[in-house]
């Protein structure tokens, strides 16, 4: 009997270890694989001057320069706004601060090739309706500002991205002991000197974390540089690598272009998070002490109402301005009409949901793969983690370190890999279908469900699995009725934690998209591109609908689960 029990649990151990190796190996190792090669190899031979031609051609070269010009304004500029708002809500007395927090947190959810297509609408310097306000009422004879420009584009990255600066900070602020501060403020020191010599340099490390994060995501960005440069010439590594293979149909040129730029993506990742990690664990920074009060906050004094006003105005325009733009371009008859309640419908709405096909299936589409994409990476994720956190087998870190990938590199990549695997050339094609998009999306959230289940498995103690197997339950037994129920939560997390991005996702989808599997995402972008600006508003208004009430079902069910 013990000796059949072994047997049982050696057999649903190595299923499980054989299954998460699979999946990683076939969605995620192959398709990077294959990057590298069709890099580095050409006609079976290793030829690395081929790969300093391409870099060193005109457009791939100002490709390369563009990224890098546009993700170190991003960075600096959402550096220096993240810090700033993240040392307001924390550290001062500024009225309102949970409100405040939470407001400066929402860029996060919104896709920021929305807020590209806003400002597109207010800022281009022909149709724009600030730069025509500004014409039409103060004898402007040009526009006031050029959105198309490597600022407009920078402008509003900073805009969506500085979260990332936001949430580190805030939290190393809040951890950090108060000490050094108020021995500096008993001594006399005023509110700007404690802020630059003391709080700033103990919070560094939390700032340049955020920073590369933000200067990684920049690098990699397809939708803001997409809306806002392709128009003024202005590309970015990602919009490159669309460009060529989409205008050339996907030939090899263009692909072998794309893998080449691709693998600077990678390789760009690869030594930002080596640099994060070196920063985050060179422990030159204590910010957490043993004191269990909570830091005495700033007094802003006579500032405390100018600078929530400064924060009211800087969410209105960032946040309300542009959302309102997207819903009230979205309900005109005719785009350059006037806000009229006269112009003013919600025909268009109607005929996106119910009667244009195209708009229609792009809904479904998303939602589908979504969900989808959520569901089959929820019980990956379980199994991978399973073997990460549980089993005692050699490589393991290989496993977690491929799970992480997908989400370390740009989403470019992940498409670009995907293509050439399962394009046919091994047997398997699955070019121009839904399927391609599906197998994209759960290399892309892995890392997801990884981390949250990780976390779940981590809470549950080997024992209660021992127990239940010596009263006689299987390995399976022991996995369906004690493992799986305590790590619920991690996997309601995980299915959340894909859904949502999956819903807004572009980068991955614009690679792969065929007429019939488009995306939300996709089908905004497209419908812009083709001048239906009215139709591209509607759709994104109804995106972000469907974002918000996600996000609050999410918030409901994590709530519930105790999350």
């Amino acid at each position: 009997m013990n000796a059949a029990g072994k047997t049982k649990s050696f057999g649903m151990a190595q299923l499980i270890l054989f299954l998460a190796i699979a999946i990683l190996v076939i969605v995620v190792a192959f398709p990077v694989l294959l990057i590298l090669f069709n890099a580095f190899w050409v006609d079976g031979e290793f030829n690395a001057a081929s790969v300093i031609d391409i870099l060193k051609e005109p457009e791939t070269f100002q490709a390369l320069l563009n990224s890098l010009i546009i993700a170190s304004c991003t960075t600096v500029g959402s550096t220096i706004v993240g810090t700033f708002f993240a040392w307001l809500v924390t550290r001062t007395d500024l009225p309102h601060k949970t409100f405040m927090k939470s407001m400066f947190l929402v860029p996060f959810m919104l896709p920021s090739f929305i807020g590209a297509l806003a400002w597109k609408m207010l800022l281009s310097p022909n149709a724009g309706f600030i730069n025509q306000f500004f014409i039409d009422h103060f004898g402007f004879t040009g526009s006031v500002f050029n959105i198309y420009s490597y600022y407009g584009i920078s402008i509003v990255e900073i805009m969506y991205l500085f979260p990332f600066v936001f949430i580190q900070v805030c939290g190393a602020l809040e951890r950090m002991d108060p000490t050094l501060e108020e021995s500096a403020r008993i001594s006399g020191a005023g509110l700007f000197t404690i802020t630059r010599k003391i709080t700033i340099p103990l919070v560094l490390p939390s700032i340049l974390s955020g920073a590369l994060l933000i200067m990684l995501y920049s690098m990699a960005h397809f939708g803001t540089v997409a809306v806002l440069g392709i128009e003024n010439g202005i590309y970015n590594i990602p919009t490159l690598i669309y460009e060529r293979i989409h205008q050339s149909g996907g030939s090899f040129d263009a692909i072998r272009t794309g893998t080449v730029l691709a693998t600077v993506l990678v390789i760009t990742a690869a030594f930002i998070i080596w640099l994060q990690r070196k920063i985050l664990g060179s422990g030159h920074y204590q910010i957490i002490g043993g004191k269990s009060f909570r830091p005495m906050e700033l007094k802003l004094r006579g500032l405390r109402y100018p600078l929530l006003i400064f924060c009211l105005a800087y969410i209105a325009f960032t946040i309300l301005l542009p959302t309102a733009v997207i819903f009230l371009v979205g309900s005109l008859k005719t785009y350059g009409l006037s806000f009229a309640l006269s112009n003013l419908s919600l025909d268009n709405y109607k005929f996106i949901l119910f009667d244009y096909k195209v708009t229609r299936d792009a809904i479904f589409n998303s939602v589908t793969l979504g969900f989808t994409a959520a569901i089959i990476t929820m019980f990956a994720g379980v199994m991978i983690s399973y073997v990460i956190v549980k089993m005692k087998v050699r490589g393991k870190g290989i496993l977690e370190f491929l799970g992480m990938l997908p989400f370390s590199v740009p989403g470019s990549v992940i498409a670009l890999g995907v293509i050439l695997a399962w394009s046919g050339q091994f047997g398997i094609n699955l070019y121009n279908t839904v399927w391609i998009i599906l197998v994209a999306y759960i290399a892309r959230y892995m890392a997801f469900s990884l981390k949250a289940n990780s976390a779940a498995l981590e809470q549950v103690h080997d024992s209660l699995v021992e127990a239940s197997r010596a009263c006689g339950a299987t390995m399976w037994q022991s996995l369906r009725d004690v493992v799986l129920p305590l790590v619920r939560p991690g996997m309601f997390a995980a299915f959340f934690l894909i859904f949502l991005p999956s819903l807004r996702e572009l980068t991955v989808s614009i690679m792969l998209y065929a007429p019939t599997t488009r995306t939300i995402g996709v089908a905004i972008y497209t419908l812009n591109e083709d001048g239906e600006t009215v139709m591209s508003a509607a759709l994104a208004g109804i995106a972000l609908i469907i974002i918000i009430v996600g996000q609050s079902i999410i918030n409901h069910f994590t709530k519930k689960a105790g999350m």
